[in-house]
This record gives structure tokens, sequence and C-alpha cells, in this order.
């Protein structure tokens, strides 16, 4: 039984138990990688959305989150109108406002 107690301590050769710096080097680089990889790109979508929020204005065709197409015809700082079809305009949160449809697109329809 002396063999375990023996096998199981640590003797006075080869400890290696490593520098303190040693076991943050690999924490290290996994917060650079998700940095990298994921927070980063997500800051700069969010930027990017916040911009073209900022620049919409009336008579603009739009697309928002749910999935409605319409022209904005009236703005606040928190609310858009939108006519979704002739004489037919809704409200919604100017947030969720997903993206400004293509120039090219309202002179198709």
């Amino acid at each position: 039984m002396n063999f375990l107690a023996y096998a199981m301590g640590s003797g006075g050769t080869g400890g290696g138990g490593g520098g303190g710096m040693g076991a943050f080097v690999p924490l290290i680089l996994m917060f650079a990688i998700f940095y990298f990889l994921l927070i980063r790109p997500q800051q700069k979508k969010a930027k990017q959305h916040k911009s073209m929020l900022a620049s919409i204005k009336k008579g603009d065709r739009v697309v928002t989150s749910g999935g409605l197409h319409g022209v904005i015809t009236g703005i606040t700082d928190d609310v858009v109108t939108m006519e979704i079809a002739p004489k037919v305009r809704v409200k919604v949160s100017r947030g969720s406002i997903a993206g400004v449809a293509r120039r090219d697109e309202s002179s198709a329809s």
C-alpha cells in the first residue's frame, strides 16, 4: 500500500508545476480568438446598423426585421411610418428596420 502513496506524492525532482503565467496563456489565446471571430464582427455589424438607421429619410424603401417592405412616409426619433400599400400606413419602431432596399428596386415596382 505504501507504493500508492509514493506514486501519488510529488518527488523532489521534476515537479513540473508550471509557472504562474503559463496557466493563463491558453485563456488569453481563447479570449483573443473569441474577440476576433465573434465580438469584433458583431460590434462592426451593430455600428453599421446604427449608422444605417441614422441615415434613413423620407422616401426610402426599407425592409423591417419582420419582413414588411414599404416606403418611409414619416420619421420621428423612435417611430417610422411606412406605407406598405397604397393608403395603408403602419408605424414601426426605428430599431426594427433591418435594411434599406436597393435604389433600383424602387423603380422596378
